[in-house]
């Protein structure tokens, strides 16, 4: 309990001790050690009902809504309190305690041969005289009663039936609790009632506030609202349950643009700037938790200032209020959603209601009576008048009036909320008493399995009891209540409806239901629903518009989370549905979309043969294998003609099947890599190079050995380039690249590899050497044996034609020295498929130098200039030259 309860139960009980009411003191004798009674000095001169029972039922209601109090001069005793201000709602709930108690006594399976009763009294809608009223219940009507040792006998009363404020149920809770005097309250909606170490004996039939937050929070969460204004009393209620709303607004991903607090003396200058914060709030919902005392001047203020286009959200303290529904405040107020209590029927209350006369109730009813005051307000009139009512022309009232013949609010039972609580809480303590009575002894729940007994009844054992009383209503409702003395939580959404005659009808547009499965709490008929705005349509009541697809929320200094600025994702991100403050890194083999909301695949590229470019250098390569196939269909034609036959013709056709080769191997560089294709065109490649330069190299080293022949005393170098000689060193020499490429595939194999380095939209799909050493090596054998070809063949470039084809050989090996070394440096400038494009083109353009340079001069011979292609053709220049 707050500061501001501990002084309002202060004031209270100093009122209580001033007016000396309810003190219950020892009498004169009572400083002697031996008294032996105990009575009441006086007592509270309350508004009630009292009907005799063997146990007795309390109940506080508020039928009155102002106190008066006397003056305090302290020289004399003062008067008592009277109230003013009658209200039918309150005294309707205090009948239908009556009725209940009536009913359950002629009920034959509940309490049989136990006759209740009931002490009621009016609280005035005041803490003091609340307070004073539970005094009075808890301590008894008896004026004085006899203390002994045994203290035999029921409590005064069993239990009661209210305070129907949160103020008031947290004053009386606090006292009765020490003696564990169970209250079942139908109005008291704090939340922190439900504290059991502070409140041990309070139990309700309505929802605590907590759940009322959290029906309003999931109603904000259906409809979107997540920008809201708070208003809320300055009570225990508003306080409480604002509270709640901050930290349960704030859970669910909402803010609370403005919070504001109703003052109690309705200040005009405070009630204006509240009004004007609303009035200049982007927030279009509000939020209120007020009864309409507070509320209605707030209400008039608006009006005044003419805020219209709001959507209100009512507590339950003022959803079904029809104060407000009047033709003055429907433009402002009209479309209200609003958490009702649960509507319930009783059969049987509205005729028990309109049969009430006033002659029925006991002459020694305490106090003025309720149904007097009632009847005289309904009816204008005064039972018992003085004088001068009488003088002044005032109307008796003879107490046969008939109800039916007035209008009133009385018998109606259409909306019963409240009393459908008290009709609970009656029926509450009433199956708990009868549990009480039904323990077979020996196995009762209390310390040697005793059973309590009505002789001997504590109040404790009572509330035993009510925590495991569970029932259902004739409505069908279940009652029971949870470790904290709650009822299980269910209301009903109701919507003022302005229909265009100007009246005001509240349906029930949904209900929420806590013992509903999870995610189905609430149920809500959006279509039923009245927007008073001019779209017919639930207003947008946001700070900043969520952040559309591909950005990300960026907080603003000093404000609310819900007040953000959108930004966009980055390339490669996409926005986050779960985190809407970051993006999300979209994964390795994915790129997002050009509106950042996705992430799809990243385009691929390689030397496809779906392209121009994979297209051209894939017909070249075939046409340079067409080409070698020819030359070689040509060679094997004329294989036994000179031209063929001229150095080595086994060369020639190994060398034309080596360059068919290199134009081959060139098509494993074009395609999408895989790891036999990446491990098999260098290999490829390089021993098709290195058997097609061998051949160069051996023809080479042939035509300077030739040459040597035809000097004296050069035979001898010839045994040495015999035709096995010749095979020998070039398998001998290819060999050696076989070696390195095997020693490079098994230490460092070249792989597959997806490189995102170049484009980050797409991925290059390109093979790793493994082994850059390994590559460095094939290569650089490769380069060797081309530069020894190149350096025989120019030193034998001027040697008789007859003999040679150094020149030739001296040509091709410059063409393929010079692609080879422009390579180098196009190959590691060259990104993605375009470094396999220029080896494949250095291999193309390399084969193509070999092949033009080798066999073109020869295939003109044989193909143009036949009569050359002779063994005495040849011999001839040789002997012209000489």
């Amino acid at each position: 309990m707050g500061v501001r309860q501990y002084i309002n139960l202060y004031l209270s009980i100093i009122m209580i001790l001033n007016s000396s009411s309810l003190s219950l003191l020892l009498n004169n004798s009572s400083a002697s050690s031996s008294s032996s009674s105990c009575r009441l000095q006086e007592q509270f001169s309350l508004n009630g009902m009292y009907q005799k029972g063997d146990v007795i039922l309390g109940g506080l209601f508020e039928v009155h809504y102002f106190t008066v109090f006397p003056e305090l001069s302290f020289t004399s005793e003062p008067h008592q309190l009277y109230c003013e201000g009658f209200t039918s709602c309150g005294f309707q709930q205090a009948q239908t305690m009556a009725f209940a108690v009536d009913e359950i006594n002629r009920n034959p399976d509940l309490l049989p041969n136990i006759k209740l009763g009931y002490q009621l009294y009016d609280d005035c809608q005041k803490l003091g005289v609340s307070l004073r009223a539970a005094m009075s219940l808890a301590s008894g009507r008896e004026k004085e009663f006899l203390l002994d040792e045994t203290c035999s006998g029921s409590p005064p009363v069993l239990g009661i039936v209210g305070d129907p404020g949160s103020t008031n149920s947290i004053a009386i809770s606090s006292v009765l609790g020490l003696f564990r005097v169970p209250m079942v309250s139908h109005y008291a909606t704090c939340s922190c009632l439900s504290d059991r170490s502070k409140y041990p004996s309070f139990f309700r039939t309505i929802p605590s506030d907590s759940f009322q937050v959290r029906a309003m929070i999931q109603i904000l969460h259906r409809l979107g609202w997540t920008w809201v204004g708070l208003v809320f009393s300055d009570d225990d209620y508003g306080v409480y349950a604002a509270r709640s709303f901050h930290s349960s607004l704030a859970k669910s991903g909402g803010c609370v643009a403005y919070s504001q607090v109703l003052p109690k003396d309705n200040r005009p200058t405070e009630l204006q700037r509240i009004v004007g914060e609303i009035k200049s709030s982007t927030a279009r919902v509000v939020v209120v938790f007020s009864n309409e005392a507070y509320l209605l001047p707030l209400v008039d203020e608006v009006v005044v200032q003419n805020v219209k286009g709001l959507q209100w959200i009512a507590s339950e303290a003022w959803s079904t209020s029809s104060v407000f529904h009047t033709p003055r405040l429907m433009p402002y107020l009209g479309g209200t959603l609003g958490i009702a209590i649960r509507r319930g029927e009783i059969p049987g209350l509205k005729d028990y209601l309109l049969s009430i006369r006033p002659d029925d109730q006991p002459a020694n009813n305490p106090g003025n009576n309720m149904v007097k005051q009632f009847w005289e307000a309904v009816f204008g009139c005064r039972l018992e008048p003085p004088a001068s009512w009488v003088e002044a022309g005032g109307d008796v009232c003879t107490g046969q009036e008939d109800l039916r013949d007035v209008e009133t609010d009385c018998g109606d039972v259409s909306e019963l909320r409240p009393e459908y609580n008290v009709y609970k809480a009656v029926y509450a303590l009433a199956h708990a008493l009868h549990d009480l009575l039904q323990c077979v002894p020996g196995r009762g729940p209390f310390s040697g399995h005793r059973c309590a007994s009505l002789q001997r009844l504590e109040p404790w054992q009572v509330v035993h009891y009510l925590e495991r009383v569970n029932f259902t209503t004739g409505f069908g409702d279940r009652v029971s209540f949870d470790d904290n003395g709650d009822a299980l939580a269910i209301y009903d959404i109701m919507n003022w409806v302005w229909l265009q005659d100007g009246s005001v009808q509240v349906e029930t547009v949904g209900v929420i239901d806590e013992s509903a499965p999870a995610g189905q709490e609430l149920t809500l008929d959006e279509d039923r629903i009245f927007w008073n705005f001019e779209s017919k349509k639930p207003p947008r009541s946001v700070c900043s518009e969520s952040c559309p697809p591909g950005t990300r929320v960026a907080r603003k200094k000093g404000e609310p989370v819900c007040c953000f600025n959108c930004i966009s994702c980055a390339e490669g991100e996409v926005s986050n549905t779960t985190d809407s403050a970051e993006c999300l890194r979209c994964p390795e083999d994915f790129w997002s979309s050009p509106e950042r909301d996705l992430c799809i695949p990243k385009g691929v590229e390689f030397l496809s043969y779906q392209e121009s470019l994979g297209i051209s250098l894939m017909t070249a390569s075939l046409l340079g294998a067409l080409i070698c196939a020819v030359v070689l269909g040509i060679f094997t034609r004329y294989r036994n003609t000179p031209v063929v036959k001229a150095n080595n013709s086994e060369l020639s056709f190994l060398l034309l099947l080596s360059l068919k080769l290199c134009f081959l191997c060139s098509l494993l560089f074009i395609g999408r890599p895989r790891l036999w294709t990446c491990q098999l065109r260098h290999a490829a490649f390089g021993i098709s190079f290195v058997l097609c330069v061998s051949c160069i190299l051996v023809k080479t080293m042939v035509v300077l050995a030739v040459f040597r022949t035809s000097k004296p005393g050069g035979n001898a170098s010839l045994k040495w380039f015999g035709a096995g000689q010749q095979r020998g060193t070039v398998l001998v020499l290819t060999s050696f690249q076989a070696a390195i490429c095997t020693a490079w595939l098994v230490s460092a194999s070249p792989t597959p590899h997806k490189n995102t380095r170049y484009h980050n939209d797409k991925i290059v799909y390109e093979c790793v050497v493994g082994s850059v050493a390994g590559f460095g090596a094939l290569l650089g054998y490769i380069g060797l044996l081309a530069f020894l070809s190149f350096l025989l063949a120019f030193l034998a470039r001027n040697l008789p034609d007859n003999f040679n084809e150094a020149k030739f050989i001296t040509f091709s090996m410059l063409i393929f020295c010079a692609v080879w070394i422009s390579f180098v440096p196009a190959y590691v400038s060259s990104p993605g498929m375009y470094a396999d494009a220029v080896e494949i083109f250095a291999i193309l353009a390399s084969s193509f130098g070999l092949l033009v340079a080798l066999f073109g001069p020869k295939c003109y011979i044989i193909l143009l200039r036949p009569e050359r292609n002779t063994k005495k053709a040849l011999m001839g220049r040789a002997t012209t030259k000489t």
